[in-house]
């Protein structure tokens, strides 16, 4: 299989088909998450580091008003022409996660699986949290996912998703080949195995994700002035089952409502 170096966000539709095809789960539990922990109705939503959408064209055919930032122009052209072909307002730009303001106010924000992490210093963690407080309508919420360090027992190191569309297969596979636990740094490969009728090939990556023990996370919140941790999941998005997180937890997700 031929093998090239590439940037993974540089290929929108190979990265939405394998990613985007197991929304379902995600999109109930937002809407699940919106009703129950937001004091406030929840009509108007943003996805910080967006990508290529693949939950918002789902929220704006369900009448939510959505928009979003991303720094890749190839993912905001993507998601916007896909808002554009089911009738919907390309509200998609590129922009910074750690440094953006909205022209209006929001009433929820949400940022799934681990895009958080790409922030690899504490200044730009703040400040996404802060831009995000200042996005939220009082009584809003940021629903963030990621993947803790545990400090008991062994973390994942490996995973793998696949998807198919029509003639069109891709696995992906993801793997730590590094952590850095003083300077919080986890340096992961991963790869894309595109399948089409003609073409058989591979295209790799590396990436950077900041680390986070559960403490540490606290302790970043802690640090917020208006928001407060409202309720946290793992990844198996249940509402009706909150969890607590402790040493050992690795997939999480935190309801952070605005006061």
């Amino acid at each position: 299989m031929q093998e090239s170096q590439a940037n993974l966000y540089d290929y929108p539709k190979y990265y939405d088909l394998v990613y985007g095809s197991d929304w379902k789960a995600e999109f109930d539990f937002l809407r699940e998450v919106f009703a129950r922990h937001a004091k406030r109705e929840v009509r108007r939503v943003f996805e910080p580091a967006c990508g290529t959408g693949r939950l918002l064209d789902k929220l704006a055919a369900a009448s939510f008003e959505v928009s979003g930032n991303d720094l890749n122009a190839r993912a905001v052209a993507f998601c916007n022409a896909r808002l554009a072909r089911r009738g919907f307002a390309p509200t998609v730009k590129v922009g910074d996660m750690a440094d953006f303001r909205l022209p209006r106010r929001v009433d929820a924000a949400f940022n799934m699986i681990n895009s958080f992490r790409h922030l690899t210093s504490q200044r730009q963690a703040r400040q996404h949290l802060q831009c995000v407080a200042d996005a939220l309508a009082r009584g809003g919420v940021y629903v963030l996912g990621l993947h803790l360090t545990p400090l008991v027992g062994e973390p994942t190191k490996r995973e793998s998703w696949s998807a198919r569309r029509g003639n069109l297969a891709v696995v992906s596979h993801l793997w730590s080949e590094d952590v850095d636990l003083t300077k919080r740094r986890e340096t992961f490969g991963m790869a894309m195995d595109v399948y089409t009728p003609r073409r058989q090939f591979r295209l790799t990556d590396r990436l950077e994700f900041r680390t986070y023990t559960a403490r540490q996370m606290a302790a970043l919140f802690a640090q917020l002035e208006k928001m407060e941790v409202a309720a946290t999941y793992d990844f198996s998005y249940d509402v009706n089952c909150p969890i607590k997180v402790a040493p050992e937890t690795e997939d999480v997700v935190y309801v952070l409502r605005k006061v």
